[in-house]
């Protein structure tokens, strides 16, 4: 079973589960934003956007850097594949489940096709 970083995925997890932070994200896969611009689609304050992307940085997918006055943040999208090789082996084995459920329904119809009485020639009844 694939375990990963428990910490760190527990964060980007936990991170991925607002969907302020993920549309933050979204934004950041453009380019840089500053914090006002990650903020400005929420009308939230700035203090409240810092806080969303302060989660962001503590999952390692966002790093902050300061210019004079001016917070730039940038998209880290390393722990964004950790999630996603995570999640990766359940929807393996969801198909795998999903799969054997299909070729059992299919030979389930088979079986009651061929059961099923034929109607000899001729007869319209």
């Amino acid at each position: 079973m694939v375990e990963l970083q428990t910490p760190q995925l527990d964060n980007v997890f936990h991170a991925l589960g607002d969907a302020t932070r993920r549309q933050m994200l979204r934004e950041l896969s453009a380019g840089e934003r500053t914090v006002g611009q990650l903020a400005e689609p929420f009308a939230i304050s700035l203090q409240a956007a810092s806080k969303h992307i302060k989660s962001l940085e503590n999952a390692g997918l966002v790093r902050r850097e300061v210019r004079g006055r001016t917070h730039v943040c940038h998209l880290e999208p390393g722990p964004l594949a950790s999630a996603h090789e995570w999640l990766s082996y359940y929807r393996r084995f969801w198909n795998d489940r999903l799969d054997i459920l299909e070729r059992l329904l299919r030979e389930e119809d088979a079986r009651a096709k061929a059961d099923k009485p034929r109607k000899p020639k001729g007869d319209d009844r």
